[in-house]
């Protein structure tokens, strides 16, 4: 853009605390300085019928919203939602009924535009389950088909509906087939009627010859579950021994959770790095036996939290020449006073060192910004403004079960808070220490400026297990803590593993109270149920 006209500027240039004019310039001044690059982000949003908050994906421009069963998720009504500041809609109106039984797509712009994806996510209970089936029923949601296993073709003429589920809870199904005893040996169709909408789903019978099968296994370092498929309301089970031997060990039913023909037997107790061999039994008929081998046990490094180093004033939990495993905020904490995460003699043991979090006001006077103390696997990047950019996680593919360790604690109350969480102040802090194993390609990076902010979300699709412990009041002396990861399913395999605590929970947003101190001490990872 380029603009004539005759003028006069004047242009101060502050020098030392001296002011000083450079001079009376009149003519053309080609305006070329290009527009600044923001990338505007939803910061909130919610919808009715939400099981839980949304989750914002500021990286890939996506926000995911998971619906309860009864929400028609093709007129989704979005009841509120908070932009960067200064950004708007420029296509995709969220203030009329949104269809998101696909992705919706609304332009954000804020200086140049970009496209952000809303998807809905919406988990219905759907079920078809027949008497004497083998295995589990095949709902294929996108197709509408349901397969029905059996044993035996002649078994096919005769079959009992024992329970029946296609759609939500407010659908339709016509005919209704609970309890109706009707023929597989062709296809049956069923009407599913719900929000003035009529799917065809058609149901599809099959037999096998042999009523019980070994599906798979899941072979963690100490625990192994062993899934199988036989005929409903047999006795059906699971047996197992170190490969090798003679003697077959049976699954106590107690260990076995059963879903109509199909079962999942946890095998507890079992020795690191051993190969096993398991079969799945349905009366007196077993399955073909699978083999696998259990993992390792794996502590992480410095997992004593007594091996430090300082670096001018920034104290590091690894010792001088240690390749890094663990990071703190000091990076951050130090541009405008002291470490607020050092060692200390302090310790659950009485010997060697422990790590001293301390939640510190940090600034001049009253310009400054509230620094939680705190420990993570990871690394510090960077400081961006008064924001911190850290990259969190370390390679890690083994599954633990469990995190224990010894923790002391001085809550202080909430002293500083930013916009969201001014609700909080003069409450108790809190502290936090939480453990997670993810999937995702790479660590995740994690900003705090609302700008661009991106944190850890423990419901976030990448998350293969999780767990907390955190308390709200003081423990004057060390104790003992320990929590369960709950994972999300026994198959996947984590690449990453994050331990991280944290004097104040909300450390993240500025907010807790300043002097709140965690102890944290001798950290184990546990394998065993």
């Amino acid at each position: 853009m380029k603009k004539c006209s005759k003028y006069i500027v004047v242009r101060p240039i502050f020098a030392v605390g001296m002011l000083m004019i450079t001079g009376l310039v009149t003519g053309c001044l080609k305006n070329d300085i290009p527009y600044p690059r923001i990338q505007p982000d939803f910061t909130e949003i919610t919808a009715d019928g939400l099981i839980k908050d949304a989750e914002i994906d500021t990286d890939n421009r996506m926000v995911t919203l998971s619906f309860d069963e009864n929400v028609d998720i093709h007129n989704v009504e979005i009841t509120s939602y908070a932009l960067t500041p200064g950004a708007r809609i420029v296509s995709g109106n969220l203030d009329k009924p949104i269809d998101l039984s696909k992705y919706y797509i609304t332009t954000l712009r804020l200086y140049q535009d970009y496209d952000w994806v809303i998807q809905g996510k919406q988990d219905i209970t759907r079920y078809f389950t027949v008497e004497n089936q083998v295995g589990a029923t095949i709902i294929d949601v996108i197709g509408h088909r349901v397969v029905v296993t059996v044993s035996g073709r002649e078994s096919l003429k005769t079959v009992k509906v024992l329970t029946m589920k296609l759609g939500s809870e407010n659908a339709v199904q016509i005919p209704d087939l609970t309890g109706e005893t009707i023929s597989l040996e062709r296809p049956v169709e069923v009407t599913v009627s719900e929000y003035g909408r009529d799917d065809i789903w058609t149901i599809y019978g099959e037999f096998v010859d042999s009523s019980v099968e070994t599906v798979s296994a899941d072979a963690w370092s100490q625990v192994c579950w062993v899934y199988g498929s036989g005929v409903a309301g047999k006795d059906n089970g699971v047996e197992y021994r170190i490969a090798g031997s003679n003697d077959w060990v049976k699954v106590s039913q107690s260990w076995i959770t059963h879903t109509g023909g199909t079962f999942c037997a946890r095998i507890i107790n079992l020795n690191p790095l051993t190969e096993y061999e398991a079969r799945a039994y349905s009366d007196a008929e077993y399955g073909e036996i699978i083999k696998f081998i259990t993992g390792g046990v794996v502590q992480v490094p410095n997992t004593t939290l007594s091996e430090w180093s300082k670096d001018g004033k920034v104290w590091n939990p690894w010792a001088e020449g240690d390749e890094p495993y663990w990071g703190t905020g000091n990076k951050g904490a130090t541009t405008l006073g002291e470490s607020n995460t050092v060692p200390t003699e302090d310790t659950s043991s009485g010997t060697g060192l422990a790590a001293k979090l301390e939640t510190r006001f940090v600034g001049i006077g009253t310009i400054g910004k509230l620094a939680a103390g705190n420990i993570f696997v990871g690394s510090y990047l960077r400081t961006e403004g008064t924001n911190g950019v850290l990259s969190m996680g370390r390679p890690f593919t083994e599954r633990p079960t469990k995190l224990r360790g010894y923790l002391k604690y001085e809550s202080k109350p909430i002293s500083h808070t930013n916009n969201e969480y001014t609700h909080l102040k003069g409450e108790p802090d809190t502290c936090i220490v939480w453990c997670a194993l993810i999937d995702s390609a790479e660590p995740l990076e994690i900003r705090t400026n609302p700008a661009n902010r991106n944190l850890f979300e423990p419901t976030a699709g990448y998350v293969v297990a999780y767990g907390k412990f955190q308390s709200g009041q003081t423990i004057p002396e060390y104790i003992p803590f320990e929590f369960d990861l709950e994972y999300m399913s026994t198959s996947r395999v984590p690449k990453y593993i994050l331990i991280t605590a944290s004097a104040s929970k909300y450390g993240d947003f500025f907010t807790g109270g300043n002097g709140s101190v965690l102890c944290i001490d001798d950290l184990e990872l546990l394998y065993d149920y």
